[in-house]
């Protein structure tokens, strides 16, 4: 009996669906009452957008393949010495003043990962500084799987960045684009290397610019931060995000996450501020600024009025 009323109630549902369909409205009644039918239907007005659209299809894969070659995978090691642990004075006291001696220099690896960009044919590689930070070694991966050694010509605490050099020619490298003509709501590529999964490529918008997100602890911190909604991922950091052309706009840098992975958002660098760093430590080895001893900070309504 169960089973008929369902059946019922899915040939009325059909039914319904039938006449909205067709534009006539027919009220449902007992056999005894007589069915009301209205043969026309009133006319909704439609209200189009501002904005149209284009029909065109989004293709990511001609801007993924330009962009892939020229994105690393860089591994650093850090060694940590276990003579840094003290041997405490209870175990001198019954095995004598030199005991412990002999682990002294033996040294375990503290291994990282993150991802960098070639940007120029001869073997100069940027990346984030937190990445390569107090390593004692630099590996960098092609994604052709060849393997490097590589050399730290600057880094640039103040804006999370850093310069390497692999001793290799004609590699592929990555166009600069001009990040300040980036605007909110533009596609975007992200390419790096999350959880040693080399070369992924995700799309993504242009969430918002000049984020001020305060992770950069540096006393001349300068954080100017493209926001987008990328699915960026520790290893990610280093990598590129790039315009549909394949064209630089960002360096992958942070997210913003309550678990440590991806939830929402995530930061890249400015091309425009990575150009001037890169440019000042192939140069001078440091980055060069002036200071006008003033304070910058957002205008609110309270300080206005202030």
């Amino acid at each position: 009996m169960r089973f008929g009323k369902v059946i019922a109630g899915w040939v009325l549902a059909g039914a319904m669906g039938g006449a909205l369909s067709l534009g006539i409205y027919t009220a449902f009644l007992s056999p005894e009452q007589p069915v009301i039918k209205i043969a026309h239907q009133t006319e909704v007005p439609v209200v189009s957008s501002r904005y149209t659209a284009p029909m065109e299809q989004l293709d990511f894969t001609e801007p993924a393949a330009t962009v892939m070659p020229a994105v690393v995978h860089i591994t650093s090691t850090q060694l940590r010495s276990k003579s840094n642990q003290q041997v405490p004075d209870i175990f001198k006291d019954f095995f004598g003043d030199n005991f412990g001696q002999g682990f002294e220099g033996r040294q375990r690896p503290s291994i990282g990962s993150g991802s960098g960009v070639i940007i120029s044919d001869d073997g100069f590689i940027v990346t984030n500084n937190h990445v390569i930070d107090n390593a004692d070694d630099i590996e960098v991966s092609l994604n052709d799987n060849r393997t490097y050694k590589a050399e730290v010509i600057g880094t640039d605490p103040s804006t999370d960045l850093a310069l390497l050099k692999i001793e290799e020619n004609d590699l592929t490298t990555v166009a600069l684009a001009n990040s300040d003509e980036v605007k909110v709501g533009q596609w975007v590529l992200a390419i790096g290397n999350p959880f040693n999964l080399n070369s992924t490529v995700t799309a993504v918008i242009i969430s918002a610019k000049g984020r001020n997100i305060n992770i950069l602890k540096d006393r001349s911190a300068i954080q100017s931060f493209i926001q987008t909604d990328a699915a960026v991922n520790p290893g990610n950091s280093g990598g590129a995000l790039v315009d549909l052309n394949g064209n630089l706009i960002g360096i992958n840098t942070a997210i913003a996450s309550p678990t440590g992975s991806y939830s929402g958002y995530s930061f890249a660098i400015p091309s425009n501020l990575m150009r001037k760093v890169v440019t000042d430590l192939m140069e001078y080895g440091t980055v060069q600024r002036g200071y006008l001893g003033v304070m910058i900070r957002s205008v609110d309504g309270n300080l206005a009025k202030d």
